[in-house]
């Protein structure tokens, strides 16, 4: 008989997938019928028919999959676990005019509203949702501006408590005055230096800032001294209103990405969210530096900010990837919104095929995360990459091959569909159990903490 795996028990060194459907998700796609996986040390040792692995391995501990889909977990490549509490928030007074007044009067007061206990929670809700939804790896940008130091160790221990994988950073903005923007640097240089001592596969970090828009020449100069001995590059919003751009053109004669790059931002270890109004010189420098987009399909639509021009980048050459801006952690339904975005927006139904939005979310987000974990492969089903896994229960009626899967997931997966989740070979939830967290104690406290946190903001609000 199967053995279930109990919540405290620790997780196997081998671990055996059976009768699967493998998706590899590698350089050529593979569909592999009757699939089967041996997970040895947080790695996949062996794959190839179920069968042969079973009589290979007969003492091994197995997880069966019963025909359901077998492929490397989502990566989300920008999002932001602090927002989670904001869910269902009314926000007095008349309805928020454009994205200078939602940054105001939502987001930089619901930061300010969040104490260390709420950095915590948020965190853990934002990691069950993606657990649940299949979501493995999560590039993270946080902001809590009254709970700054050692803010980043409140996520950074969360993560490791789910067993997902998460890269780090702290938003430096100027918006809380100097003694905050030195706190965010602070932040950002101890969580870095921090990861050594933790020594976990489950976590990596970066300089984060919040936008040009809010951050001086002299802070983006202390921000580059405070990084120039930590091997790591930047996580900064750019251009997603029109507001940044026209900021940087008044305020020092330059667009958002020639600034940025002036002052040594850009590069192949950063990050850049958004990017809805830049122009084509600001493309070429992305393309020559090899710095990374991210696009946040639903969080755009949001925010009424308009739709980058995607195509354009990536016909370029430059790395765009699929990030959800915190809209929640089913990259499932940000394929969806990827994907009709642009056909609605230009009116042509050409715009954005499955491919692209594949390119996206699997392979370049796949890149991307190899820049925080350089000695793991992420994000495909090969010997020797990281046993990062999902199994979806998605059986359809029509035929399913390597070429037309994008498609399938665009049009009928939904996310809660993934019926069991593995990282680093450790089962975190099986038959849609959570096995790492206690989902009802944590959705228990966090409503107690939410309904603070909302006072708190409607405090700061008067």
């Amino acid at each position: 008989m199967e053995r279930i795996i109990a919540m405290d028990e620790k997780p196997e060194s081998e671990l055996l997938v059976t009768n699967g459907r493998l998706i590899t998700w590698g350089a050529a796609n593979e569909i592999v019928e009757n699939g089967g996986l041996l997970l040895r040390d947080g790695r996949i040792a062996e794959m190839g028919d179920s069968q042969t692995l079973l009589d290979k391995y007969p003492g091994v501990q197995m997880v069966d999959a019963r025909g359901q889909l077998v492929m490397p977990g989502a990566i989300c490549a920008h999002t932001h676990f602090y927002g989670a509490f904001a869910r269902g928030m009314g926000i007095p007074g008349p309805p928020m005019k454009d994205f200078p007044d939602i940054l105001q009067r939502l987001w930089w007061r619901l930061d300010r509203a969040l104490l260390d206990v709420d950095v915590e929670y948020s965190a853990l809700v934002s990691l069950i949702d993606a657990i649940k939804q299949g979501t493995t790896t999560l590039i993270d940008h946080h902001a809590s501006p009254i709970a700054i130091n050692n803010s980043l160790d409140q996520v950074a221990d969360a993560v490791e408590r789910a067993g997902a994988r998460a890269a780090l950073c702290y938003e430096v903005t100027d918006r809380n005055g100097r003694a905050g923007t030195q706190a965010g640097i602070d932040e950002n240089i101890r969580y870095l230096y921090s990861l050594q001592e933790r020594d976990s596969d489950l976590l990596a970090g970066t300089f984060g800032l919040h936008a040009s828009l809010s951050v001086s020449d002299e802070t983006l100069a202390d921000c580059i001294a405070a990084a120039k001995d930590l091997n790591t590059g930047f996580h900064i919003h750019a251009a997603e209103h029109e507001a940044d751009e026209y900021d940087s053109l008044y305020k020092y004669n330059k667009r958002v990405i020639h600034r940025l790059a002036d002052a040594g931002i850009l590069g192949p270890k950063s990050i850049i969210a958004h990017c809805v109004h830049i122009d084509p010189a600001e493309m070429e420098l992305l393309l020559q530096t090899g710095t990374w987009v991210t696009h946040q399909p639903r969080s755009n639509m949001n925010n009424a900010v308009g739709a980058a021009d995607i195509e354009g980048m990536m016909g370029l050459g430059i790395p765009v990837c699929l990030g959800n801006d915190g809209m929640g952690n089913n990259m499932w339904a940000e394929w969806k919104a990827a994907y009709f975005m642009h056909k609605q927006v230009h009116r042509d139904p050409r715009r954005v095929n499955g491919m692209d939005v594949a390119q996206m979310a699997v392979y370049n987000n796949a890149v991307l995360a190899r820049v925080f974990w350089p000695d793991l492969p992420l994000g495909e089903l090969a010997v020797g990459a990281a046993a990062d896994i999902i199994f979806v229960d998605y059986h359809p009626t029509t035929p399913l091959t390597a070429g037309n899967l994008p498609w399938h997931i665009i049009f009928g997966f939904e996310g809660g569909m993934v019926t069991t989740t593995i990282v680093g070979g450790k089962v975190l939830m099986r038959d849609r159990q959570l096995l790492t967290l206690n989902e009802a104690e944590i959705t228990a406290r966090s409503r107690e903490l939410a309904a603070e946190v909302w006072r708190r903001f409607e405090k700061l609000s008067e």
